[in-house]
């Protein structure tokens, strides 16, 4: 079966009360919960993850090679600076999906620059919670075109 892993970046753990008039007020663990139900519509198999360290992301997008078939990733303020976490994606050869709540390319200019889209196969910004399922669509879809 299908399997993909939903990483969530620094800061992503206080979701529902931090800056809830950019975020939203829908938590991580609703986000979850709304992902798993589509992932169940989709018929997949989702892991779904959060951590505030750039090397326990690392590890993690270096544990989904071999086990998770895409992988989607909110890596909050890491998207402007890690460009480890954008070599851990780009060694791993698992297709990824950037994905943010807020608009990024509507606030402060150094949220406009992404490492992690280099490596990519797309970026969803700006839908608030909604992001989430249309990332999970877009990785289904992806991953039914390629096999």
């Amino acid at each position: 079966m299908t399997s993909i892993l939903i990483l969530n970046g620094p800061n992503l753990n206080l979701l529902g009360t931090r800056q809830p008039d950019v975020y939203g007020t829908t938590t991580l663990a609703d986000i979850e919960a709304m992902c798993r139900t589509r992932a169940k519509a989709l018929s997949v198999d989702l892991a779904f993850q959060q951590d505030n360290s750039e090397g326990a992301l690392i590890d993690a997008i270096h544990a989904a090679r071999g086990t998770h078939h895409g992988i989607i990733l909110n890596a909050g303020a890491y998207t402007h600076t890690s460009i480890a976490l954008m070599d851990a994606l780009s060694s791993v050869e698992i297709p990824a999906i950037e994905l943010h709540l807020s608009n990024i390319h509507s606030r402060e200019a150094f949220r406009h620059q992404s490492y992690i889209s280099r490596v990519a196969i797309g970026i969803i910004c700006g839908f608030g919670a909604q992001g989430y399922e249309l990332a999970l669509d877009a990785m289904v879809g992806h991953l039914e075109r390629a096999s």
